[in-house]
């Protein structure tokens, strides 16, 4: 949808360009299409077809590009029913400097840090209700098996590729109960892997501390919400 089709007509080229030179053609990728989005619903009058998730879970490895979300009403998004239909638990977010793109840090070359953001619950949950005429309601949502799932993927991360720090972010000095489940997992887990240094941080303070002392930090852990705010402020360092 949007800007989906121009996206995806310079990414197959550099995709099939990459798999002709690390093969010298002697192998492909044979791309299938599958429906979602504002196309899907033009076509089929369906916007996530069951064929679709069939596709994505029997296939393995899917490219989405981007997906209409209509922003205060409308239909739910296809990317949280997506992650939530085939367990897309984990979002892996690598923020690091490339040579030559302008940044407002100081020292840019300095960043690098790997975000681990939980993917399928908290407020993206979608739990949502007019409870009066003029109270909404939202519903947060965080469980020990989720919470447990994507700390340890960071850890195991860490562990597999030599980095030394995992930091869990949360805001449990505010929601003791859902966030501060969130915070005794991390730690419960955290206590599986001596060897690797880990602490916690509120995650205002962590915003703050990315930007004053990102030199810290390696690998961050965090809630969906959170991480989908820290990763675009990494990004945007």
């Amino acid at each position: 949808d949007g800007t989906g089709p121009d996206i995806w007509r310079a990414s197959v080229r550099v995709l099939d360009a990459a798999v002709a030179k690390a093969y010298g053609g002697r192998r492909k990728i044979h791309w299938l299409e599958v429906y979602a989005g504002e196309k899907s619903n033009k076509l089929y009058n369906t916007w996530l077809p069951d064929e679709t998730v069939t596709a994505c879970r029997d296939y393995l490895v899917s490219i989405k590009g981007p997906l209409t979300t209509p922003v205060g009403g409308g239909i739910r998004s296809l990317n949280v029913a997506l992650r939530q239909e085939l367990d897309l638990y984990a979002c892996i977010r690598p923020v690091r400097y490339f040579e030559g793109v302008g940044s407002p840090m100081k020292d840019p070359g300095k960043v690098n840090i790997v975000i681990f953001r939980e993917n399928t619950e908290d407020l993206y949950a979608q739990i949502e209700y007019m409870a009066t005429e003029t109270v909404a309601h939202s519903v947060k949502i965080i469980s020990e098996q989720a919470s447990e799932q994507i700390i340890r993927a960071a850890f195991e991360y860490a562990r597999a590729n030599g980095r030394k720090k995992v930091v869990g972010v949360h805001k449990a000095n505010i929601m003791k109960v859902a966030d501060g489940l969130f915070l005794r997992t991390f730690k419960r887990v955290a206590a599986d892997y001596p060897e690797i240094e880990s602490w916690d941080n509120i995650v205002d303070n962590q915003c703050m501390q990315l930007v004053t002392k990102w030199k810290l930090y390696d690998v961050l852990v965090m809630p969906n919400l959170y991480g989908h705010i820290v990763s675009d402020l990494a990004a945007g360092m």
